[in-house]
């Protein structure tokens, strides 16, 4: 009996033993589990976060050098130079606009033409990330050489010929970037994450605004906004506080990738060599494709007049700024940070719309913002406002154009948005990167198109203000293909 309770004993201790084990073995999986879910959410939410750092880092090239600052630099030596020629002021004006314009259309279609085969190239060999490493030595480059355009118009071209190589760096690098997108998230926020990285990146150009303004930028008489001279010594006189933002936007972008080239990693697992037969011909398959896609060939083809659009008024806000209302650099850069801060909440708010709504809705919203802002801006000028006669020096036209700017700069940041996350819904998920560079040939295939007809209407009317209104047309023309887009692509 007692050897009977015994052998019980040692088997219910057995028994335990072995539950014991096994529910230490169950609660070390748990754990391990909850650590490794964990570890794959934070290293998620810094691929993210690096993702975002490209827009930080890129966006003070739109919002520095083709907008506020360069441009309208640009603009003003040009000017200057062709009056030295013997040229009256308005002939002037209409001469160093159209100069910009035709040069921005040169660059604008070889970055069009490039852009679907280097994303095949990409696709073919798996790879993204050394591609945007590439593109941002362009970048950085073009964006330093424009310390070397000199204020006198003596080599204008040398300044158009440093913009337009670093332009093109930074355009086909967002192709890359832009491809990566699906990769970060679900669909159901792909919306909210392109919102956000846009507002992160015009945050950035804000920031990047302001010191150039209060630390660089000389005003009349050789003193920045805060009656400082030009920081590290920079001679007012021959404009190199104004020069500086070529190199300033170079070693900003150069610093600010650093997150990015840290964060986020191509898959090596799905790395081979690039072959150029290959992309050619998934390229070919594409492009036959669009005949049986009608939503994304429709969609192409909309965005592709609208963003041109945008990209006019993008290029030529300031440069109507200085041409027409005579504005000062410093008043144009005050402009570019409202439109900035108006961008940042727009682009944010617009991601969560896009969210709920879709990228549909807010975009169509959008253009129809964006038409009566180019209506408005075609409509005035120092000497009247839609027609009717102004009392001279009146701010009216400088209080407009100042609304005018927050509404481009706030709507165009949510246009790009939710255009990138309606191209997510129509790109080939095992062809991201050659499905954003259909979009980035649409993008730029007519990027000479605003430049051109904006040139070609400023020479024809001899008027920097009446040559702004082709992008009126253009976002006509993407208005009405829209009605042939699916919201949730060919997916659905």
């Amino acid at each position: 009996m007692v050897k009977e309770q015994e052998t019980v004993a040692k088997c219910s201790g057995l028994k335990a033993e072995a539950c014991v084990g096994r529910f230490c073995l169950s609660s070390l999986r748990q754990h391990w589990g909850d650590y490794m879910h964990k570890t794959s959410e934070a290293a998620s939410r810094k691929r993210i976060w690096g993702w975002y750092f490209f827009d930080w880092a890129s966006q003070p090239y739109h919002t520095l050098l083709v907008t506020f600052i360069f441009g309208p630099f640009f603009a003003g030596v040009a000017a200057e130079y062709f009056m030295g020629t013997g040229l009256d002021e308005k002939a002037a004006d209409a001469q160093a606009q159209s100069m910009w314009s035709f040069a921005l259309s040169i660059v604008g279609l070889f970055i069009g033409l490039g852009a679907p085969f280097l994303g095949a190239l990409a696709d073919s060999s798996g790879r993204r990330v050394p591609w945007v490493f590439g593109f941002s030595t362009l970048y950085v480059v073009g964006a330093f050489s424009l310390w070397y355009m000199l204020p006198d118009g003596s080599n204008l071209w040398w300044g158009l010929g440093a913009f337009g190589i670093g332009f093109i760096g930074a355009e086909w690098a967002l192709i890359f970037i832009n491809s990566q997108l699906p990769s970060l998230t679900s669909d159901k926020d792909i919306g909210k994450i392109s919102g956000s990285g846009f507002a992160f990146g015009y945050l950035g150009g804000i920031i990047a605004l302001f010191i150039m303004l209060l630390f660089f930028m000389e005003m009349e008489g050789g003193k920045t906004i805060l009656k400082l001279d030009p920081a590290f010594g920079l001679d007012a006189s021959e404009r190199e506080g104004t020069r500086i933002v070529g190199p300033l936007v170079a070693i900003w972008y150069a610093a600010f990738m650093i997150p990015y080239f840290l964060w986020v990693k191509d898959d090596t697992r799905d790395a081979h060599r690039p072959s150029i037969s290959a992309a050619f011909a998934s390229l070919a398959r594409s492009l036959n494709g669009l005949k049986k896609n009608k939503s994304l060939a429709a969609y192409l083809g909309s965005s592709m007049f609208y963003r041109d659009a945008l990209n006019g008024l993008y290029s030529f806000g300031g440069v109507y700024a200085k041409l027409v209302l005579n504005w000062e650099i410093t008043q144009i850069a005050v402009f570019g940070i409202i439109g900035g801060i108006s961008a940042v909440f727009f682009s944010y708010v617009g991601g969560r719309l896009d969210g709920r709504l879709g990228p549909k809705p807010v975009i169509i919203g959008g253009i129809w913002i964006l038409i009566a802002v180019c209506v408005t801006i075609v409509s005035m000028s120092r000497e009247m406002f839609f027609g009717i006669p102004l009392a001279e020096g009146s701010q009216l036209p400088d209080i407009m154009f100042y609304i005018c700017g927050a509404l481009i700069g706030g709507l165009g940041g949510t246009l790009q948005a939710a255009s990138r996350s309606l191209m997510v819904r129509h790109a080939k998920p095992e062809a991201p990167t050659e499905s954003f560079g259909l979009y980035g040939l649409t993008g730029r295939a007519t990027a000479f198109l605003a430049p051109f007809l904006i040139g070609i209407t400023t020479g024809l009317t001899g008027s920097a203000r009446l040559g702004v209104s082709p992008v009126i047309g253009l976002f006509i023309i993407g208005l009405i293909l829209l009605r042939w887009v699916k919201p949730e692509g060919d997916r659905s």
